[in-house]
């Protein structure tokens, strides 16, 4: 939530028992899942979404669910440290179907 605050974005968050439930409720597919779901403007972030993806996605308004980052990649937003590991964020199509939105560490 760091990120995102240093990024210039409100954040409010809940604690919640079954985070899979969020998931479904927004259409996300599990195999999607990461450890954080958010939503803004009407699109769902799931895992840990960098900011410049997320400012980028509010910019263009593509006709989409949002935006993933699956698992907890190292080097992502929130799991800095000496270990990067490359990762993609996906963009996640409004009938379930992912794109890749951005390459990290390729």
């Amino acid at each position: 939530m760091d990120h995102l605050k240093a990024n210039g974005f409100r954040v409010k968050s809940h604690s919640v028992r079954d985070p899979s439930e969020y998931r479904a409720r927004y259409g996300v597919p599990d195999k999607l899942g990461g450890c954080h779901t958010a939503s803004v403007e009407g699109y769902v972030l799931e895992g840990h979404v960098p900011g410049r993806e997320i400012k980028r996605l509010l910019k263009e308004r593509p006709t989409a669910r949002g935006l993933a980052v699956p698992g907890m990649p190292r080097g992502s937003p929130g799991m800095e440290g000496p270990v990067r590991d490359p990762y993609e964020v996906l963009l996640i199509g409004n009938d379930g179907k992912t794109a890749v939105y951005a390459k990290y560490g390729n």
